[in-house]
């Protein structure tokens, strides 16, 4: 699309066309994971704006848009036409655009005399968001409106319903488009999850009966063509402050309480960008906190080790005291330099990146520290497990420096959803009195009570901490005095390696156990690959627990996608919302 909808040069070396990149919120979302400033730059994107800010006309440059196909969208285009803000325009919309409104598009560029610069027009089907090679998300903008919320709230209407689940069948169809594989697609009856199902086969079925204008022929298909796709409704939540592979935090934020009269630290708010490109990300991401604070204080011991080295290609290069930012920025094509320039920068971001991740490590260390998280940790993995606690539930919630309202209201959730026969009336009076006395909103309570009612939900299974046991003490390795990580008064615990629900159910199904019409659609397939596709919301531990399991099944693949990833605060939130009414 960047390169006018034609295949890259295969010369690298030759000089990219520059051009104009127009989007609108939802392009944006779906760029920004995939692409830097600097990678759209090296494509010769010159510039890249929002469609509805105020653009000055470029007329010697050709402008690639690429937009959802809405009303307001559309007539900004037209509008775009009519004011001959570009040399020639390359259309891309993320969804289908209607007849419609591709007519009133030939419309303003006949009126506009600009018919011969609307160069291109291409419907893309990328109506979702790429965050991994395995994961995908539907969208960022207006993502309340395919809410676990919206599609549970009591009031919803029908055709409210029906709107969202087109929406998730629209976006999961362009997933599959872009893929170019035909799902197999399995899913619990009787909620949404069956809904999305039921549509999105109408439409794949739809798109195959045409067969000279399907999507699924010739060049479009993947060499396996097939592929399973599992839908389940959402029931989980994750603790985690990460959009579109950026995370925000304050820094400080765990830190100790100002003195009493004295005016408050300010928190800087900081955002860091996680990208393939970034190593020790893509090492870490899915690994437990302790061996990520154990390797952050590696690198930085060895980076240290190589200081001196920094210092020597400096004087070198005569840049004592020079911005780190400016000296990355060298090439090391210039002739002028030594092979030092080569080296010095390679040194800077790596000094960056960890950097980068020592101050998020940091704050979480902040966190689990101020909160009692490592506590909290404990007595979720024993609540699930079935196994004793050493300390009261009631006692937890009723100390006042262990966590916050939310996390007591998040860990008696666990403890009501898991017991395998709820507490007794007067009980649960007790605990209400106790977390109302703790600060919480009982709202998500009234909300689980209900839901728990209706599905009548068995408890956990009881093979749940029945996996391999990794024995791993948290922190056990990283308290030396040396450390950036100081790791007093937290607990030392025993990391368990499970599989999720999630999980099990698809091992189940890519396994073919005990299910004979699987296992002869297994014999059709060339590649074996699934889709687990949460409707509702997914979160990211779900996601890696996946990822750890399709490890261990050699030549299958999962691809983890959810109408939206959301962390336990915005989980614990739409819980309140359905709880209040």
């Amino acid at each position: 699309m960047l390169n006018f909808n034609a295949p890259p040069l295969k010369n690298t070396a030759a000089e990219p066309v520059w051009k104009v990149l127009i989007y609108d919120r939802f392009g944006q979302d779906i760029i920004s994971p995939l692409l830097s400033v600097k990678e759209l730059r090296d494509m010769g994107i010159t510039l890249h704006l929002l469609l509805h800010s105020d653009r000055d006309p470029i007329p010697d440059v050709p402008a690639i848009y690429f937009v959802m196909p809405t009303e307001e969208n559309i007539d900004r285009i037209c509008q775009d036409l009519r004011n001959q803000l570009y040399e020639s325009y390359f259309l891309n919309f993320i969804s289908a655009i209607s007849r419609s409104k591709l007519e009133d598009i030939a419309s303003a560029a006949l009126a506009a005399n600009a018919v011969t610069q609307v160069t291109k027009v291409y419907d893309q089907y990328l109506n979702f968001i790429t965050l991994e090679d395995d994961m995908f998300v539907l969208c960022h903008q207006n993502k309340e409106l395919i809410s676990y919320h919206a599609i549970n709230r009591a009031d919803i209407q029908d055709t409210d319903m029906e709107a969202i689940m087109d929406t998730i069948v629209d976006s999961l169809f362009c997933f599959f488009v872009t893929l170019g594989a035909v799902p197999i697609i399995r899913c619990p009856r009787g909620n949404a999850a069956e809904m999305v199902a039921v549509k999105l086969d109408k439409k794949l079925r739809e798109n195959l009966r045409d067969a000279r204008n399907s999507l699924f022929t010739g060049d479009n298909m993947a060499a396996g063509q097939f592929s399973l796709m599992w839908c389940q409704k959402n029931q989980r939540s994750i603790e985690s402050d990460f959009q579109l592979n950026r995370v925000l935090m304050e820094e400080g934020a765990g830190a100790e309480p100002s003195p009493a009269g004295a005016r408050p630290k300010k928190k800087n708010r900081k955002m860091y960008d996680l990208t393939a490109a970034d190593k020790f990300w893509q090492k870490h991401k899915g690994s437990p906190f302790p061996e990520v604070a154990e390797s952050v204080q590696e690198e930085l011991d060895t980076y240290r080790a190589q200081e001196d080295e920094v210092k020597r290609l400096k004087s070198i290069m005569g840049l004592e005291g020079e911005d780190e930012g400016a000296i990355s920025m060298l090439s090391d094509n210039t002739a002028k330099l030594t092979s030092a320039v080569s080296s010095l920068p390679e040194l800077l971001e790596k000094k960056r990146l960890i950097d980068l991740h020592t101050n998020v490590a940091t704050a979480v260390l902040d966190h689990i520290k101020s909160r009692k998280l490592d506590v909290y940790f404990e007595y979720e993995e024993k609540l699930m497990s079935k196994s004793t606690l050493d300390k009261s539930l009631l006692d937890i919630i009723s100390d006042p420096d262990a966590g916050t309202p939310e996390d007591k209201m998040r860990l008696f959730i666990i403890y009501y959803i898991t017991a395998q026969q709820a507490p007794s009336e007067s009980d649960l009076e007790q605990y209400k009195t106790a977390l109302l006395d703790a600060g919480c909103d009982l709202s998500p309570l009234n909300y689980i009570k209900q839901w728990k009612a209706f599905t009548k939900m068995a408890a956990t299974p009881a093979n749940y901490g029945n996996s391999g046991v990794k024995p791993m003490g948290l922190f056990s390795r990283v308290m030396n005095t040396g450390s950036q990580f100081v790791m007093e008064g937290v607990k030392n615990l025993v990391l368990k390696q499970h599989n999720l629900p999630v999980t099990r159910i698809l091992d189940n199904l890519m396994e073919m156990k005990s299910n004979p019409v699987t296992l002869i659609i297994k014999k059709l397939l060339i590649c074996f690959q699934a889709i687990v596709f949460v409707v509702g919301g997914g979160n990211y531990i779900e996601y890696q627990n996946l990822v750890d399991y399709a490890k261990f099944k050699q030549g299958k693949k999962v691809v983890y996608g959810c109408s939206e990833l959301f962390n336990a605060s915005q989980f614990i939130k739409q819980l309140s919302q359905l709880g209040q009414k």
